[in-house]
């Protein structure tokens, strides 16, 4: 074999071998690119109890119940499912009933997801692109969440030419 074609072979092997690990490492990851699933998709994947994700939706308006040593039972919609949820801990400033959330747990054995941590969105406008697609797809998507508060058709700068 010349030196040629053993340097050829050295760098076909590396790079067969760089691709393997590449795939096994993207492989192992697949469940934990998602940023969080909604009720429904937890529901598809048949979630082990305990074992940790993030569950994102809406606050369903009226399920929010606080009680005593900062305990508060709250339940998550995506529009199809809801996921009733324990946290014990101070709630975000944002938090509240019809916004979005994504809560860090796992479920217990009686389906009730426990959260160590509950993320309130940040703005107004900020909707997750998943929970944007969930709530086109269910029919509960409202034209003006993507709108700038204070925006009006008529405020908006005209489009065209003037003379």
């Amino acid at each position: 074999m010349t030196r040629k074609q053993r340097r050829l072979t050295m760098i076909g092997g590396s790079l067969a071998v760089l691709a393997i690990a590449a795939a096994l490492v993207l492989n192992a990851m697949r469940d934990s690119i998602v940023f969080f699933s909604t009720p429904s998709m937890a529901a598809e994947r048949h979630v082990p109890p305990g074992k940790r994700f993030r569950l994102g939706g809406l606050v369903q308006p009226g399920s929010l119940v606080r009680g005593d040593n900062l305990a508060v039972n709250f339940s998550v919609a995506d529009g199809s499912m809801t996921l009733p949820v324990v946290y014990k801990g101070i709630l975000p400033d944002l938090f509240r009933e019809g916004q979005g959330v994504v809560a860090e747990g796992a479920l217990d054995a009686s389906g009730v997801f426990k959260a160590d941590t509950v993320l309130a969105k940040h703005d107004e406008t900020y909707m997750p692109k998943d929970v944007a697609d969930a709530l086109k797809k269910q029919g509960h998507w409202k034209d003006d969440y993507g709108a700038k508060p204070g925006a009006t058709a008529a405020s908006a700068p005209a489009q065209g030419t003037s003379k």
